[in-house]
């Protein structure tokens, strides 16, 4: 199992008034927009630092506190069952490509992981 990407999500009331900040400012680009999830990346990083700022989780989920991105969600989704880790939303194929799971960690932070 391999961690791909972490990414922290901010919940915000308009995560389109990030850009004024994320992107001009730092000069960010915007590498996703759904409209309730907008994620900003470094341009040209070869580790893409990224931040998302979000109103919801997507399919109505509460915004997930991090997104970890595996090469198999469904190995990872098997161990934190086996574990006995609260699942918050099952495993799920999203409608815009992902396949992901949430579960709250320890400290009662809810993790969003995933796969592409």
């Amino acid at each position: 199992m391999t961690v791909r990407r972490i990414v922290p999500n901010l919940q915000v009331s308009d995560p389109t008034s990030a850009h004024r900040f994320y992107a001009d400012l730092l000069d960010l680009e915007i590498v996703m927009d759904h409209g309730w999830l907008v994620t900003f990346a470094a341009k040209g990083s070869s580790s893409m630092p990224q931040v998302s700022f979000a109103t919801e989780g997507g399919s109505g989920t509460p915004v997930p506190a991090l997104s970890i991105e595996v090469d198999d969600v469904d190995e990872v989704y098997g161990r934190a069952k086996a574990a006995g880790a609260e699942i918050v939303y099952d495993i799920t194929d999203e409608p815009w490509g992902v396949r992901r799971f949430f579960l709250r960690d320890p400290f009662g932070n809810i993790v969003n992981i995933l796969s592409h």
